[in-house]
C-alpha cells in the first residue's frame, strides 16, 4: 500500500472528474510548468487498495518537467463510485475503463505523447487494456512494481483472507481486521502519522467491497502474458524498488528482459517507489518518457 508524504495538492494541480465514454472518474490533474517545454501527458493507474493519491509525490516533479500528469481512481476506488456487483470489476471491464480514460485524454491534446503507468495491480490492468485493443493513443507503457503473473505465495495467503472475510464483514470491521494483520506483518510499512492513518481509513471505507474482492481474485490468478505484451510495439519500462513483497525482484528483472524493456531499480525503495523515493522515481520516468518521441502511439 502506497503512503504519500502529504495530501496537499502541489501548485498547478487540481482534483476534478475526467469524463469518458465509460463514465466519470475522479482524478488529480497536474498541469505542466509554463516555463517547461510541453512533453505530453502521463496517465497513472493505481493498484490494489490504492487510489490517485498514491501518486501525489510524483505530481510536482513530473509536471515541473513539462508533463501533464493525471492520476485516476478506477471504478469503485475511493472517490469514483461503482456498483455493488463483482461482475462490474472483471479485468476486461477495468481495462476498458483505462482505455476510455486514455482516449479522453488523447482527445484533449491531439497528437501529443500519452504515456501510461500502472502500479502493481494497475500494471495488469494496463497490460490487459493494451492486449485487448492494441497501442492506440499510447506512446509508452511503464509497469511499476507489477509482475508477470500472480502475486507471491505469502501474499496469496493474505489476499485470500480478505476474500474470505469481506463478504461477511462491513468495511469498518474489515479495516480493523486488516490493521491487526498489518501490525503482525513485518513486510508491510508501519502506520504513519495520524493524518495519514485517517486518510487510509477514509479511502478504505470509500472503496466498494466488490471491487476489492474481484481484484484480489485477479491478483491471485493472473496468468503470465508477458510474451503477448512483448509483441505490442511500444517502448516499455519496468521500474521497481530493491525489494518487493508482491513479486520478487529477480522475477521483475526476468520480465523486463522478456519484454525487451528498459529496467530501473530505485535504491532504497520497496513496493511503492512512487511514495518511498519520489524524486528518484520521477527522474527515471522523465528520462524514459523524454526518450520516446512526442507523437501519440509512436514506438521508440
Amino acid at each position: 500500500m502506497s503512503r504519500p508524504s502529504t495530501l496537499r495538492l502541489p501548485e498547478r494541480a487540481t482534483a476534478h472528474r475526467l469524463e469518458t465514454a465509460r463514465g466519470s472518474f475522479a482524478v488529480l490533474d497536474a498541469a505542466p510548468a509554463p516555463d517547461a517545454p510541453a512533453q505530453g501527458t502521463a496517465l497513472l493507474v493505481p493498484g490494489f487498495t490504492g487510489s490517485k493519491e498514491d501518486f501525489l509525490d510524483l505530481l510536482a516533479p513530473l509536471s515541473a518537467a513539462g508533463f501533464r500528469v493525471v492520476a485516476v481512481d478506477g471504478r469503485g476506488q475511493y472517490e469514483t463510485p461503482g456498483p455493488r456487483d463483482e461482475a462490474a470489476y472483471a479485468q476486461r471491464e477495468l481495462a476498458a475503463d483505462v482505455r476510455a480514460q486514455a482516449d479522453a485524454l488523447a482527445a484533449q491534446a491531439p497528437g501529443a505523447a500519452l504515456h501510461v503507468l500502472g502500479h502493481s495491480l494497475g500494471g495488469h490492468l494496463v497490460r490487459a487494456a493494451l492486449l485487448a485493443a492494441g497501442p492506440g493513443p499510447f506512446s509508452s507503457v511503464t509497469l511499476m512494481s507489477s509482475g508477470p503473473a500472480e502475486i507471491a505465495p505469502d501474499q496469496q495467503l493474505r489476499t485470500q483472507l480478505l476474500i474470505d472475510h469481506l463478504p461477511t464483514m462491513d468495511m469498518e470491521t474489515a479495516w480493523w481486521a486488516m490493521r491487526s494483520l498489518d501490525s503482525a506483518d513485518t513486510s508491510t510499512t508501519p502506520v504513519g502519522p495520524a493524518w495519514l492513518d485517517d486518510f487510509l481509513h477514509r479511502r478504505w471505507i470509500g472503496t466498494v467491497p466488490e471491487q476489492l474482492i474481484a481484484t484480489a481474485r485477479q491478483l491471485m490468478t493472473e496468468p503470465d502474458r508477458v510474451a503477448e505484451l512483448a509483441a505490442i510495439p511500444l517502448p516499455k519500462l519496468v521500474l521497481s524498488g530493491e525489494v518487493d513483497y508482491a513479486w520478487p525482484v529477480p522475477l521483475l528483472d526476468a520480465m523486463a528482459e522478456r519484454l525487451g524493456a528498459r529496467r530501473v531499480v530505485i535504491k532504497g525503495a520497496e513496493h511503492s517507489p512512487n511514495a518511498e523515493r519520489p524524486a528518484e522515481t520521477a527522474a527515471a520516468l522523465v528520462a524514459f518518457w523524454a526518450d520516446e518521441g512526442t507523437v501519440a502511439g509512436q514506438a521508440g
